[in-house]
């Protein structure tokens, strides 16, 4: 089906006024140190102090909001736990004393392993509060990544709940010598009773502890905050270094790319393990005073239609895996419910495919809302925000605060990358970013080499390819890693996956570059389909004549072959690299954040 270009807004689009309404005059006055000094002046630590935690908490907890609910917990079979925030602020408080009691100092290593239950989001609050760095580790992963992470981090304590320590790391204890202590969460009501020596019970230590602060925290916005592991194409995951001064990136791409208010009911679907429900899970929608509904269960179609209507769900950031899903059941359910309560939608983890951008105008009533960041950016980069219209497909503009460009490589001497900035429109290169945004990261862990290539002169280079139009939109092409060179052409995958699932059998597409003797490379794609749809040879052939109607015989792929389902990392991305390793023969890599496990 043939599409405009351009969902323009409408006043159905925009229920409320955008927080970013006027881009050209928040760009063009805003500024990172301003946003520092009004943090300073309205609710500062002292000398020059700061703190996500205390950003995050205690503007709230002695003013009007202190009473409202800050994380609201729902499942399947419990009633909804609620916290409201001043009691929020408490419970940080009682855990950064625990650590204090137990001796773990400012600067320690606190690693967190556990579903979406209260007490991640407490440890999470408490350990920062500290002065500690938090690493949040994905629930699903195995034993081996998990020890891998914890060894690299050289952590020093360990939260889990005790049933995915039982799982994953009991007996093992002796393999992650850094780790002096293990806080073990039980089953609600009970005791943890883990046969591990030198385990220690959450309930029993928080109930002892006390929720008075004898002292501001201490920490400075250079002090190191987070620690998160991304996977890379080799078998070590990357630590990336974040500080405290991530929080005022956290605080306006809040605002400007997702439209938080106060008043908003918030739900981030993403696991915490990962930055994205780390930034946008638990930081952001603190910061803004909203209430964020926490889903403890696992994706299931009626569940989360549910949870839309029931808890009456303002502000929704997801994953494109996530609504690919959802697009793949059809749009029959949608109609039994009511989501007159959304009024934005945003997702992340990959490039959104505009055909996912037309179904939720379709489905859910409102278009989707793609934008850009990564790990290492720590924060939402560029953004469709609220007030612009949608071009499906691309990433939006940059965000107030953040200079995008595109840049191509020159011939340099030495490791030091050069780049020359590309004024043109519509000319394809790397992504870079401008250095100074807060939330940068200061590091990859123990590995200042590979840091510094990530930069060039003033620019940080993202390893994406993109272009920017006229208008300033970012359209992205591909990894720089993942484009396809075919007969001259070079060939951006996402372009031809999207071009796949304008197909009404398509649900996912991934698209590989595969040796080929002529042409240097050839496109393969791998498709998974909608139900109702059989994977033929009538089908493969109405594929590839779709694509090279759409594409062109040069871009369009040669080969095509089903899967029942593509890999996915659980923050949404379709492993491109993983597609090519299995089809070649190829060694895996890292594979610790694939969704089900390696």
């Amino acid at each position: 089906m043939d599409r405009p270009a351009i969902i323009h807004k409408t006043a159905a689009d925009l229920r409320l006024p955008p927080n970013l309404s006027d881009y050209a005059a928040t760009c063009r006055d805003f500024s990172w140190a301003a946003q520092a000094k009004a943090i300073r002046d309205s609710q500062g630590l002292p000398n020059g102090g700061l703190n996500i935690a205390f950003e995050a908490l205690d503007a709230h907890a002695g003013g009007p909001l202190r009473d409202k609910t800050a994380l609201r917990f729902v499942s399947r079979n419990a009633a909804p736990q609620e916290f409201s925030y001043a009691e929020l602020t408490r419970q940080s408080k009682r855990f950064a004393n625990l650590l204090r009691e137990l001796g773990v100092s400012k600067g320690a290593k606190v690693f967190v392993l556990a579903g979406r239950m209260p007490q991640l989001y407490i440890a999470v609050l408490g350990a920062l509060r500290h002065g500690c760095v938090v690493t949040p580790l994905f629930s699903a992963f195995g034993p081996e990544p998990i020890i891998t992470r914890i060894n690299l981090g050289a952590a020093d304590l360990l939260v889990s709940s005790e049933e995915l320590y039982r799982r994953k790391l009991q007996g093992r204890r002796e393999q992650m010598p850094t780790l002096r202590h293990v806080l073990l969460v039980a089953e609600e009501g009970s005791r943890s009773v883990c046969a591990d020596p030198d385990t220690l019970d959450w309930a029993t230590l928080m109930a002892a502890a006390s929720d008075e602060e004898s002292a501001a925290p201490d920490t400075r916005p250079e002090d190191p905050a987070l620690l998160h592991f991304t996977s890379g194409t080799t078998g070590t995951p990357k630590g990336v270094v974040h500080v405290h001064a991530a929080v005022l990136a956290h605080h306006a791409s809040g605002r400007y790319a997702l439209d938080l208010r106060p008043e908003d009911r918030y739900w981030c679907t993403a696991d915490p393990g990962w930055v994205t429900g780390m930034s946008y899970g638990i930081i952001a929608p603190l910061l803004q005073g909203v209430t964020s509904v926490v889903d403890m269960e696992e994706f299931d179609t009626d569940r989360w239609y549910g949870l839309l209507e029931q808890e009456r769900i303002s502000v929704w950031y997801t994953a494109p895996t996530a609504i690919r899903m959802l697009m793949k059941s059809g749009t029959e359910q949608t109609r039994r419910h009511d989501f007159s309560a959304l009024r934005f939608i945003a997702s992340v983890g990959e490039p959104l495919n505009p055909e996912a951008v037309w179904w939720g105008k379709e489905a859910l009533g409102l278009p989707i809302h793609d934008n850009w960041w990564q790990t290492e950016t720590g924060a939402i980069m560029i953004a469709n925000t609220a007030a612009f219209d949608i071009k499906p497909g691309s990433m939006g503009r940059p965000l107030p605060g953040v200079e995008a460009c595109i840049v191509e490589h020159l011939e340099a001497e030495g490791a030091a990358p050069q780049v020359r900035v590309i004024a043109a429109p519509d000319v394809e290169g790397e992504l870079a970013l401008r250095v100074g945004w807060p939330s940068m990261f200061r590091a990859y862990l123990n590995n200042e080499a590979r840091y510094r290539k990530c930069f060039a002169g003033d620019w940080y280079l993202s390893g994406d390819l993109a272009r920017r139009d006229a208008d300033g939109y970012f359209w992205f092409v591909g990894r720089a890693d993942d484009v396809i060179k075919s007969a001259g052409h070079l060939i951006g995958p996402f372009e031809v996956e999207s071009s796949l699932m304008e197909h009404p059998a398509v649900a996912e597409a991934g698209v590989i570059g595969k040796p080929d003797a002529v042409l240097g490379e050839m496109v393969k794609a791998f498709v998974s389909l909608k139900p109702g749809f059989k994977a033929d040879e009538a089908l493969r052939r109405d594929l590839l004549a779709h694509g090279r109607k759409r594409l062109g015989a040069a871009i369009a792929p040669k080969e095509i072959d089903f899967l029942p389902k593509l890999p996915c990392t659980r923050s949404g991305k379709i492993m491109r690299r993983l597609l090519k390793a299995r089809e070649l023969g190829l060694p895996e890599g890292d594979t610790s954040t694939l969704e089900g496990g390696a």
